[in-house]
C-alpha cells in the first residue's frame, strides 16, 4: 500500500472517529474535453494543471491547523529533493510564519519507515546545503518515526500531540 493511501485511511479513522478533520487536496485542473456518453460514465480525456498546487493535506486538530506534505522514496541511501516543489516548501514555510503545524512525512519503502519532520527542520536543512538530497541517517536522527499500526496506519496525531505540549510549555515559561 503506498503512503498516501495509508493516510488517506488514517485522516478517515480520525474523522470517523471525531478525531480531526484533515483532507486531501485536490490537485486543481482544468478539463479541456470530455466524452460523454453518458452522465455516469462522462471521462475526462484531456486536462491541465491550473495553478501549481501547494501540499498534499490540510486540516484542523485540537483548534490548530495543519498542513503537510507526504513523500515517498525507494532509495536506502536519501532523498532527492528535486522531489519537493519550490511552491510547496514555500507554502510550508507561510504556514508556519502564520502560526499554523506545517510538516512532512516521508516514507522510506524500503525500510517500511516513516517520518515525521517539521516544516522548520526540514526547510533549515535544505537551505543551510547545497547538495541535492537528503541522507537517510538525517532522518532517522531528526525526524520522528512514526509506528505502523492497524486502524490508525500513520498515526502522525501523536507527533503533534507532543509539538502542541512543547508549544504551551513554551507559552507558560515565557509568561513566567
Amino acid at each position: 500500500m503506498s503512503l498516501e493511501d495509508d493516510l488517506n485511511d488514517t485522516n478517515k479513522y480520525y474523522l470517523q472517529n471525531d478525531i480531526a478533520a484533515v483532507y486531501k487536496k485536490p490537485t486543481p485542473i482544468t478539463i479541456v474535453n470530455v466524452e460523454y456518453k453518458s452522465r455516469s460514465t462522462a471521462k475526462i480525456t484531456e486536462a491541465y494543471f491550473q495553478v501549481p498546487s501547494t501540499t498534499d493535506y490540510n486540516g484542523v486538530y485540537k483548534g490548530k491547523y495543519l498542513d503537510f506534505e507526504a513523500k515517498e522514496t525507494k532509495s536506502k541511501t536519501s532523498l532527492v529533493l528535486s522531489i519537493f516543489h519550490p511552491h510547496q516548501l514555500q507554502h510550508l514555510e507561510r504556514v508556519v510564519r502564520y502560526g499554523g503545524i506545517g510538516f512532512t512525512i516521508i516514507r522510506f519503502k524500503e525500510y517500511d519507515e516513516t517520518y515525521f519532520v517539521k516544516a522548520e527542520v526540514l526547510l533549515n536543512k535544505i537551505n543551510s546545503s547545497d547538495k541535492k538530497s537528503i541522507p537517510y541517517n538525517w532522518f532517522k536522527e531528526n525526524g520522528i518515526l512514526i509506528p505502523y499500526r492497524y486502524q490508525k496506519k500513520v498515526d502522525y496525531l501523536k507527533v503533534i500531540d507532543e509539538y502542541i505540549l512543547e508549544e504551551q510549555q513554551w507559552v507558560k515559561k515565557q509568561k513566567k
